[in-house]
């Protein structure tokens, strides 16, 4: 299926152009998350009225996640664990521990499939890192610190 891209999609390409890709991936995930629309003639010419309305819309989604990656700079998370006395975790961080912690600290826009962890859970006691896209052409990577809960 032919779409037309409403956003930059880092994989597939930029703002306007019309690309092929799976029946159900158009249909599933571009198209109801509004990233794209079927290339129909109709569509087309809606979009080239509506493209300097959309490239302002991305140009604004560019510079708020500059400015939260300015404001995520030298960021270092600390999460309180329970773990035995060697340093596993009785159970692990993943990316929805990561977002709850970060939206104490007033970071609420990140959301947890933004979140990419080298393995998929932190399972130990220690300093780890975490890249977070925040754009298709911003990325960030933060220190979690994973300490042992005091009883």
């Amino acid at each position: 299926m032919e779409v037309i891209l409403l956003e930059k999609v880092s994989t597939l390409g930029n703002l306007g152009d019309i690309v092929r890709v799976k029946n159900g991936y158009a249909r599933n995930f571009l198209i109801p998350n509004k990233i794209a629309k079927r290339a129909t003639k109709e569509a087309i010419k809606e979009f080239e009225n509506k493209r300097a309305e959309l490239e302002k819309n991305q140009l604004k989604k560019l510079n708020d996640a500059k400015e939260l990656s300015d404001k995520l700079d030298g960021f270092v998370l600390q999460i309180s664990q329970k773990a035995s006395v060697d340093g596993k975790l009785f159970g692990s961080v993943s990316n929805i521990d990561i977002v709850y912690n970060l939206k104490k600290f007033g970071f609420d826009s990140i959301e947890k499939s933004q979140i990419y962890l080298s393995d998929n859970h932190i399972k130990t006691i220690g300093e780890f890192v975490a890249k977070i896209k925040l754009h298709s052409d911003v990325e960030k990577e933060i220190s979690i610190v994973v300490t042992r809960e005091e009883l």
